[in-house]
């Protein structure tokens, strides 16, 4: 168990939803925070509401290896070290493999895959350095594919095999590296899901108990903070998302497959029609911090 007080946390994404709850926890137990993000202006808000001199932002794309790499030199420069690097920026879009707009699809694939190599190609150096931790947000899409949703899950289920090798590669160095696994977490990703695309709502209302519940940020971010205090292989929030890493095979086979293609065969046509009425295949959230 490592202290959170005595820790330099570095987290991407860090102004908003779990990415900002988080660094709240973690400011609360007296970390030191290198906040990366896309909007100055929320930067800008959280830095001075987090107060004191224990916060450096930085306004950096993590699909830009170069800003990330000038966001942990000022890291170092800052507070001398990082000892935890969490990798939580992420996107989502909307439509089927016909209805996607083909841009939104790179777009996720650069920010929540490119984006977490990126970010820890740029920190690793000094996370070596430290004998630290890595924590890679993926999600529970990793283990169970849902229809309407395939760049968000090949992203995600692509960083979880990112952080299996990064851990292979640096654990002779001293350094551990976590994946973190969530199921529905209210942020503003999922609330404008839920506003712009009815048919998706209606989906997750008939999915069984407990899959159909929405976990509260707060309690993803606590998630988070023990993880990285423990330094944990696998974070997951709520728990029983583990169950679903052991089921993966199944979930995947015909007889696991056989609810969710009852629903997606009516629910996949009205979500592109609804996408395509939106005109747009990203959710106004994630329009707002692009422009």
């Amino acid at each position: 168990m490592v202290a959170i007080h005595s820790q330099v946390i570095f987290i991407t994404g860090g102004a908003h939803g779990i990415g900002a709850e988080a660094a709240r926890k973690l400011h609360a137990q007296g970390a030191k925070l290198v906040l990366t993000d896309l909007d100055q202006a929320q930067l800008t808000k959280f830095a001075d509401e987090l107060g004191g001199d224990r916060v450096l932002t930085v306004v950096a794309d993590v699909r830009d290896l170069e800003a990330m790499q000038a966001a942990a030199d000022q890291a170092v420069e800052r507070f001398g070290r990082i000892d935890t690097v969490v990798a939580n920026a992420g996107i989502a879009s909307y439509g089927s493999v016909l209805g996607v707009d083909p841009a939104a699809f790179r777009q996720v694939i650069d920010v929540n895959l490119v984006g977490v190599f990126n970010t820890v190609r740029a920190t690793l150096p000094a996370v070596i350095d430290r004998r630290g931790y890595v924590l890679i947000v993926s999600s529970l899409a990793a283990f169970a594919a849902a229809p309407g949703m395939l760049p968000y899950d090949a992203s995600k289920a692509g960083v979880e095999h990112l952080a299996n090798t990064l851990r292979l590669e640096v654990a002779h160095l001293g350094v551990s590296v976590g994946s973190a696994h969530m199921s529905w977490i209210d942020t503003a990703l999922v609330r404008d899901t839920k506003k712009d695309l009815p048919s998706a709502n209606e989906m997750l209302s008939k999915l069984p108990w407990p899959l159909n519940k929405t976990t509260s940020v707060e309690e993803c971010a606590d998630a988070f903070v023990t993880g990285i205090e423990e330094r944990r292989t696998r974070v997951y929030c709520p728990g029983w998302v583990g169950l679903f890493r052991w089921l993966k095979p199944l979930l995947s086979s015909k007889f696991g497959e056989a609810p969710i293609r009852s629903v997606a065969a009516e629910a996949v046509p009205r979500m592109d029609a609804e996408v395509a009425a939106l005109g747009r295949s990203t959710s106004t959230y994630t329009g707002s911090i692009e422009n």
